[in-house]
């Protein structure tokens, strides 16, 4: 019981931090000067969004398959976050390729951390 509270505890503690954590401010593709990056920009922040949703429901339910892969899913989650962050930076330069690049990362890292959130206990 020890250890299954002190999980618990993590957990409400990650989503505490990334809930109230913001790297960068959102992007308004309507108003910036390079609307198409900063729209792909945005869709892609909603990508890791839901990442972090699928993976606080499976933390919550106690359906990771292990503490290492907690640990996995987490740095993806995180690194999302910052090649969102490099994105917008990216994207407020004009820089349509790197936005594309960075993009397509965030793809990878947050299909990382929902397959490990899939991936139950045996």
């Amino acid at each position: 019981m020890k250890h299954r509270t002190i999980f618990s505890l993590g957990i409400s503690l990650s989503a505490l931090l990334v809930s109230g954590t913001l790297l960068a401010a959102p992007l308004d593709p309507e108003r910036h000067p390079h609307p198409q990056s900063a729209q792909a920009v945005h869709e892609a922040e909603h990508t890791v969004d839901h990442a972090w949703e699928v993976y606080h429901r499976a933390a919550l339910g106690g359906t990771i398959a292990s503490p290492a892969i907690q640990v996995e899913i987490e740095d993806h989650l995180h690194e999302a976050r910052l090649l969102i962050t490099q994105a917008q930076e990216a994207a407020e330069r004009g820089d349509r390729q790197t936005v594309k690049h960075l993009i397509d990362q965030v793809k990878i890292q947050t299909t990382q951390a929902i397959k490990g959130s899939e991936e139950h206990k045996k």
